[in-house]
């Protein structure tokens, strides 16, 4: 029995393939390996996916690969007619998400994909793509309040009793800061898929501000601080040697509270890491 994806409407993301059925159109290439069909549709099945030859019974998802290239599995479909194809059933109500290789990397590592738009082409008639964003690699999915794993707070050898009031502290913050950002007309997201795993970032025109998050409750500031600085900094170090002349990083430690030290402050700026703190968040 055929599975068929019901969804009413998208909200601009892929989150999972379970429950997908693909096709695909053009060379598939990702982190650097050219993925033939078979296993394009092995790793996506891996997914809780099923794919299929064209576009038909069904298709939920298109993943759009590069047909510059002569190496492609099936000569005898085209980019052009799986767009159009594609376009049709979102004209006509049915949303069919489409995504590039990088975005089917994502979905097969586990991670959300961006759903590409289509427009019309200058000329008219044929869909195309709407490019990626340069933003698309260093930012993830919208971020979300959710329960975090404890571990890395057991590493850092502290009182067991403050664990839970540490995480509750810091999805609190977590949740004002996506609420404060909100206002300001700012989403707030998740690390990309080959990002490091910073807490949350955001794009304001051509910056991007990567944030580490820190509660201050139950445990020691000065070594939670230190802690989110050495963090910071090297998430930013990280994005900037990868991205060269693209978007401007911008370094960001988000506290639960005020310091009580003001001596971070001074800190802070001498190394370049904006410095904020809920429910305020002055300066962001």
């Amino acid at each position: 029995m055929e599975v068929r994806v019901v969804r009413q409407a998208c909200d601009g993301w892929v989150h999972g393939l379970k429950g997908e059925t693909l096709c695909f159109t053009g060379k598939v290439v990702v982190d650097g390996e050219w993925l033939v069909r078979a296993e394009c549709g092995r790793r996506a099945k891996q997914r809780g996916a099923t794919a299929k030859t064209d576009f038909s019974g069904g298709v939920s998802l298109v993943v759009h690969g590069d047909l510059s290239s002569k190496q492609v599995s099936d000569t005898r479909r085209n980019y052009s007619d799986t767009l159009i194809a594609a376009d049709r059933e979102r004209g006509l109500g049915r949303h069919v998400h489409v995504v590039n290789e990088d975005g089917f990397g994502n979905l097969i590592h586990g991670f959300p994909a961006r759903c590409l738009e289509l427009r019309a082409s200058s000329r008219g008639g044929t869909p195309a793509v709407v490019p990626p964003h340069p933003t698309y690699n260093i930012l993830g999915a919208p971020l979300q309040v959710q329960r975090r794993g404890l571990s890395t707070v057991q590493e850092l050898n502290v009182d067991l009793s403050s664990l839970d009031k540490g995480t509750a502290a810091h999805e609190r913050t977590v949740g004002l800061l996506i609420q404060h950002l909100a206002h300001r007309g700012h989403k707030a997201h998740t690390f990309a898929r080959n990002s490091p795993r910073f807490d949350a970032g955001w794009a304001v025109e051509k910056e991007i501000f990567v944030a580490e998050v820190k509660s201050l409750t139950g445990t020691s500031q000065d070594q939670q601080i230190r802690l989110g600085v050495g963090q910071v900094l090297d998430y930013a170090h990280q994005l900037r040697a990868r991205s060269g002349t693209g978007p401007l990083i911008r370094p960001v430690l988000v506290l639960e509270k005020k310091p009580a030290d003001d001596r971070w402050n001074t800190l802070t700026q001498a190394v370049g890491i904006q410095l904020t703190w809920a429910p305020g968040f002055q300066g962001i």
